[in-house]
């Protein structure tokens, strides 16, 4: 289950994560308990002072490997139905992803904690940048100052052009498929933003 997986990916997470105390399996439930954080959600609106804790806590996730051992999905795998034909390969890597900074997934007090780990992955550093993209978009950055921020991270900065564009091609065709079985105005956003920025990068 993804409590499960949750519970064990969890000591394998860099400090910028809260730790997990203890989890019990009972009558077909499963409890995690957390370390308490009393953050608030983060505003990744521009100029937020959010932003650098943000930025602090994706780059220290951005040097921990994916553990050994445990059953987390290869990003190769799981883009690969909406990836260009022959391109998933790009995605492949060792690094521990998140795969989801929605804001509410990022709890901020003196520094920004990454919570809610329902989809860890491994795979190429580069994409929990490109995911964060499409939030900030969200938050009101056009997608020259989302890519610009991406960039402060070494693996965006250093990607192969294919590899982000092809990344990006399947990112913008599964919110697309979201957005067309939920009309939620959020995924309806999402898909638009993602969209966006596979134009963006098919043209840069």
């Amino acid at each position: 289950s993804a409590q499960l997986r949750e519970a064990a990916v969890n000591p394998h997470l860099p400090a910028a994560c809260p730790r997990l105390y203890w989890h019990i399996e009972a009558g077909g439930w499963v409890l995690l308990g957390y370390e308490a954080l009393s953050g608030r959600h983060a505003d990744y609106t521009s100029g937020s002072p959010a932003l650098p804790l943000v930025a602090a806590a994706l780059a220290e996730l951005q040097e921990t490997a994916a553990p050994d051992g445990i059953d987390i999905k290869a990003a190769e795998q799981r883009w690969a139905a909406y990836a260009p034909p022959g391109t998933s390969d790009l995605f492949a890597g060792d690094t521990l992803l998140h795969t989801d900074f929605a804001p509410d997934n990022i709890l901020v007090d003196q520094r920004a904690h990454i919570i809610d780990w329902a989809w860890p992955t491994r795979g190429a550093a580069w994409i929990d940048p490109a995911v964060l993209i499409l939030h900030l978009m969200d938050a009101g950055h056009t997608v020259e100052e989302a890519d610009a921020f991406a960039r402060t991270f070494p693996s965006w900065q250093r990607a192969d052009p294919a590899a982000k564009a092809a990344f990006a091609v399947a990112n913008a065709a599964l919110w697309k498929t979201i957005a067309q079985q939920d009309a939620s105005a959020w995924k309806q956003r999402m898909a638009r933003h993602a969209a966006a920025v596979s134009a963006f990068l098919d043209g840069s």
